[in-house]
């Protein structure tokens, strides 16, 4: 019988049945389908060495965890992962730096998480590796002998090739996913960039990229496949939720101003600065919504500890703080900043009440925030997005208003006209974007990911 092997980083057990959203939706789907694994860590830091895999069993899904030593946790995931991978592949240079131990922890706590894996498989298992902390995790399982077909997603834009070249260690990553039967993007483009960078090694054929499984070369399948989300779970949600007391809370405050809201982890790559600073010029450029609109911005904190994200805290809420200084009135306060969380049932209710939903990260893989947004809206009266060019997710919601996130003044204007739009617009747009994320959403990603995964099982068996 076949069965699904996911791996990622963390390991999304949900708390009753509702998992977080996101991966963790489209994952436990598919693992419920086919029965398997989710292997990952479990978040807990040790100073001695990790043990496990501890087991928990929820039906026909087998909850695999292991612990990182502290070494691991700063070196790999602090480290490399999050101070050179995760910059490169947002093209935010400023923020990246290599250092060459990071490297060779991050190389170990793959070898390290294959070990683990190996005792769990099963013949006819389909492994589903998921992004950038996992990149050599194939090369390690064939180095060991493994067969089963593997394949590999990138949550992250994957970086054009110049960008690319800064890391020192590019060529040894783009020769081990060669070792994947099958590698996954969100978009088009960053198929080009992993397609060109290839070439730029001499592996567009794949000649020359890691090739370590036992017995004949397999060809290496790669494609898009953009994220989706639940669409009718975000609808359902936003509605069974939206007599909650903070949402109520929140629209009594409001006073029937209309509301801006952006949704994001706090990370630089989510262009709050930037959207912070297009938030004053509308209040500046159109002083007649002044004390008629409200902006709350939820950014709960991530990666605690890491100094570029403790920097970016301290100046939004310094930004925060001007803004209302400059523009707030004695009942008014212009933006309001929670630095903390929200079940997705309240923020799908948030949004539903929402005249504009603001997502405009500097770069992004997919941003699923967008989707669940639109998804979310009253199709009667619906809010409208704007969304930066930038995002994956911007291949599919053109009917969004498009903004360059750099372009303070741009982005100032692309929210007067969404707050002023007609709603027959309004209507028509909405329309076209969920049509779109129905066509597009968890289920095609995952069945699309899973077939393909079939698909090579199938050539390795013949070839």
């Amino acid at each position: 019988m076949t069965r699904l092997v996911n791996v990622s980083n963390r390991v999304a057990q949900p708390r009753g049945d509702t998992p977080a959203g996101g991966l963790a939706v489209g994952v436990l789907a598919a693992l419920r389908e086919h029965g398997g694994v989710w292997f990952g860590w479990n978040g807990r830091v040790v100073s001695g060495e990790p043990a496990g895999p501890k087991l928990e069993e929820d039906g026909n899904v087998t909850y695999a965890t292991i612990e990182l030593s502290e070494r691991a946790f700063e070196l790999y995931y602090n480290g490399f992962s999050n101070t050179s991978l995760w910059p490169i592949n947002h093209y935010l240079l400023g923020f990246f730096r290599y250092e060459r131990r990071e490297f060779d922890e991050y190389r170990r706590v793959n070898s390290l998480f294959a070990r683990k894996l190996i005792p769990l498989l099963q013949p006819d298992d389909l492994i589903w590796v998921h992004d950038y902390h996992l990149i050599p995790l194939a090369s390690e399982l064939r180095r060991a002998g493994v067969e089963n077909p593997i394949g590999f997603f990138l949550h992250t834009p994957f970086p054009a090739v110049e960008a690319l070249r800064v890391l020192p260690v590019y060529e040894q990553l783009l020769r081990a996913m060669g070792a994947y039967d099958v590698v996954g993007f969100h978009t088009p483009r960053d198929l080009r960039c992993f397609n060109d960078a290839l070439e730029s090694i001499g592996g567009a054929d794949h000649a020359a990229v890691d090739r370590r499984a036992p017995g004949k070369p397999h060809p290496l399948h790669t494609d898009v496949f953009p994220i989706g989300i639940d669409v009718e779970g975000c609808q359902q949600l936003a509605m069974q939720t939206g007599e909650q007391d903070n949402v109520q809370r929140m629209v009594h405050h409001l006073h029937g101003r209309q509301l801006l809201i952006g949704v994001d982890r706090l990370d630089y790559s989510k262009g709050l600065e930037e959207r912070f600073r297009a938030f004053s010029r509308l209040l500046e450029d159109y002083p007649a919504i002044r004390n008629q609109v409200s902006y709350i911005q939820i950014a709960p904190t991530s990666r605690a500890g890491v100094r570029a994200y403790d920097d970016i805290r301290e100046a939004l809420e310094r930004s925060a703080g001007m803004i209302n200084g400059r523009f707030a009135d004695i009942d008014w306060v212009p933006i309001r900043y929670l630095n903390r969380g929200f079940d997705r049932g309240t923020l799908m209710a948030f949004f539903r009440e929402t005249a504009v939903g603001l997502v405009t990260p500097l770069r992004d893989g997919m941003n699923l925030v967008a989707k669940e947004f639109v998804a979310a809206q009253d199709p009667e009266d619906p809010g409208m997005l704007v969304l930066s060019r930038l995002a994956g997710a911007a291949h599919e919601l053109t009917d969004a208003v498009l903004v360059n996130p750099y372009d303070i003044d741009g982005v100032a204007e692309a929210m007067h006209q969404a707050l002023n739009m007609p709603l027959g617009e309004r209507q028509e747009r909405h329309q076209s974007m969920l049509d779109v994320l129905r066509r597009n959403d968890i289920t095609a990603w995952r069945t699309r990911f899973v077939d393909a995964l079939l698909s090579a099982r199938e050539q390795r068996k013949a070839g």
